[in-house]
């Protein structure tokens, strides 16, 4: 029996995702400093956790119930002010899809996380891209003068590192069409509060946190964000139910609680190598953008050049290609100083050899 216009298979999927990149990572190396993570490891409670006998043939909490009480206990809140993730990616993937229809549009920076504009598309959401302040800021007039359903906004940005004041992000606030998505993935090296527990009271804003960075939970897949009740129950009904197994919820409010003086302390040693990594990297010639977050950017036309040749040795590093208002540049994540200088003498190789 004949089916008449039958769809073939090289027309089943939507016909835009052709045009929608697919994340992909390096080679695994020996050192890697390309992803942002802590590069002390995981925290020693929130690890045991992981040794312990679970039962696992059941489902978890279906909202992530006790790390919403956690958060919602560090911020003051109440839990129903908390929504949490598979990852801070989820969370915002989960904001996008739930506040802003086809056809709507986000307004991003540029450059910042590339997920944003790619969970943008994927929802059908176009994407509007801001260039940056000349300080590499945000540039809080031209995204509000997009008029886009949300304004994303992240501070430490990644990949530059950069902050964004506070009075340009109330300024974002206070004037938003929309809702007001801001990503504080590394809010834990700036030494400031940021927005997390102000969120709710401002009505139209979501603010997002990881365990993947400062927390060195980024195996575990944790994320969570806080909001008003109303917008959190929104969120929920995108999310659905049982997004955080019950391993990393468990091993999240460990590394939250017992693990606190454990995790500032590798704040403080991740903040101290960066300092020193920015000097050493400029005294070979490779000025990074100034940092309040646990990695630097590097712009230099031989980008691409010296990942490669440092990944010979071992070492990853991610290079960028053509960002906006910089060019070419590479970004490195700092850690423990011997590992660093290991780092350090392999560019200062490659930095000869290109030159």
């Amino acid at each position: 029996m004949t089916q008449p216009n039958r769809i073939t298979p090289s027309e089943l999927p939507r016909a835009d995702f052709a045009s929608i990149p697919r994340y992909s990572a390096g080679a695994d190396a020996e050192i890697d400093l390309s992803d942002n993570t802590n590069q002390w490891g995981a925290p020693p409670a929130a690890a045991a956790v992981l040794r312990q006998a679970l039962e696992i043939s059941r489902y978890p909490d279906m909202y992530g119930d006790s790390l919403k009480r956690t958060v919602a206990k560090m911020t003051g809140l109440g839990p129903e002010r908390v929504v949490t993730g598979n990852g801070s990616d989820d969370v915002l993937d989960c904001v996008i899809r739930a506040f802003a229809a086809p056809g709507d549009t986000v307004a991003h920076p540029d450059p910042t996380f590339v997920m944003v504009p790619v969970f943008s598309r994927i929802n059908g959401i176009t994407p509007v891209p801001v260039p940056l302040a000349a300080d590499f800021s945000m540039d809080a007039d031209a995204l509000l003068a997009t008029n886009a359903r949300i304004i994303y906004l992240c501070s430490p940005n990644n990949p530059t590192a950069t902050p964004t004041s506070v009075d340009t992000i109330r300024h974002v606030i206070a004037n938003a069409r929309g809702l007001v998505l801001i990503d504080e993935a590394y809010a834990e090296f700036t030494g400031l509060e940021g927005f997390l527990a102000e969120a709710p009271a401002l009505e139209r804003v979501v603010v997002c946190r990881t365990l993947s960075k400062a927390y060195g939970l980024a195996g575990l897949r944790v994320g969570y964000a806080t909001a008003s009740a109303k917008i959190i129950e929104i969120i929920e009904k995108s999310r659905g139910p049982f997004k955080l197994n019950m391993m990393a919820e468990r091993a999240a409010v460990e590394a939250l609680t017992t693990d606190a003086e454990w995790v500032a302390a590798r704040v403080r040693d991740a903040v101290a190598s960066r300092d020193r990594l920015a000097g050493a990297l400029s005294a070979i010639g490779l000025t990074p953008l100034p940092s309040v977050a646990n990695f630097l950017l590097v712009p230099t036309s031989k980008a691409f050049a010296l990942a490669a040749a440092v990944r010979e040795k071992g070492i990853a590093i991610r290079p960028f290609r053509g960002l906006t208002g910089i060019g070419d540049a590479f970004r490195i994540t700092a850690g423990p100083w011997p590992v660093m200088e290991r780092v350090l003498a392999a560019l200062a190789d490659a930095q000869r050899s290109a030159a």
